[in-house]
């Protein structure tokens, strides 16, 4: 449990922050309101969408900060929950108030990704060995697709080993 920062600025661009009409000069009033709720829709489905089952889990959202409750299997889900409502566009805290049903394993150390960073870079700085670079890539899915896809301001999970 704790707070994690990460970069407001980057990541997935899941908020819709307006509800202006393209069509038009005009635009429709703003209700922050449906704004608040479709973004904490879309929060909600990000997690979801990872096929990762939290038991009753329940977000928040309060500016650019979420806080998320419920219990997850593993340290792993955990972390995983953590990573995918912090690497938002818009979302600089998660207070992660998730609990481990299982006796939790070590918590993995989260890396911000820099420009120039790629996945075997990572693994030689935290392994000493580039080739492990799978471990990480392994610890982040479903978040991450393909190991060469990382961008900066990204926050991966770097597992101990």
């Amino acid at each position: 449990m704790g707070l994690f920062s990460f970069l407001k600025d980057a990541g997935a661009k899941l908020f819709h922050h307006t509800t202006t009409t393209p069509t038009t000069t005009t635009t429709n009033p703003v209700d922050p309101q449906k704004v608040h709720d479709d973004n904490l829709a879309a929060l909600n489905k990000a997690v979801h969408d990872t096929g990762i089952d939290i038991k009753d889990l329940r977000i928040d959202l309060q500016g650019d900060t979420v806080t998320a409750y419920g219990e997850a299997a593993t340290q792993a889900e955990k972390e995983k929950v953590v990573l995918v409502l912090g690497n938002v566009e818009g979302i600089a805290v998660v207070d992660d108030r998730l609990t481990v049903a299982e006796a939790p394993e070590p918590e993995s150390d989260f890396y911000e990704v820099k420009k120039g960073d790629s996945l075997s870079k990572i693994a030689k700085h935290y392994y000493g060995d580039a080739l492990k670079y799978p471990v990480i890539f392994e610890a982040n899915k479903p978040m991450l697709k393909d190991p060469n896809l990382i961008y900066p301001g990204q926050v991966l999970r770097v597992p101990k080993i």
